[in-house]
């Protein structure tokens, strides 16, 4: 168990809710998020980093790259990292 609730038992979705809605707020995010915008953002991290979509599916538990390509995104700053055959000439 990652955190564990007030009782020593896995926290509700409530509270987990309500615990990650408290730290946007601490420090100053105003978007509508949820918690499962934290998979997204995982995901979308090691891409940015280079990972596998393989190794990412894996993490996620999906049983599809095609359902691990949903969860991530491509960023500006990743496209303009992209190096073509053409750049080695």
């Amino acid at each position: 168990m990652l955190f564990e609730g007030q009782d020593g038992g896995p926290h509700s979705a409530q509270s987990l809710r309500q615990v990650f809605l408290a730290a946007l707020g601490k420090v100053g995010i105003r978007r509508k998020l949820s918690l499962h915008s934290l998979r997204y953002s995982f995901a979308t991290h090691l891409v940015e980093r280079g990972t596998d979509i393989r190794y990412i599916q894996e993490l996620l538990g999906n049983a599809s790259t095609r359902t691990t390509e949903i969860y991530t995104h491509v960023t500006p700053r990743t496209l303009g990292q992209i190096k073509t055959p053409l750049d080695e000439l």
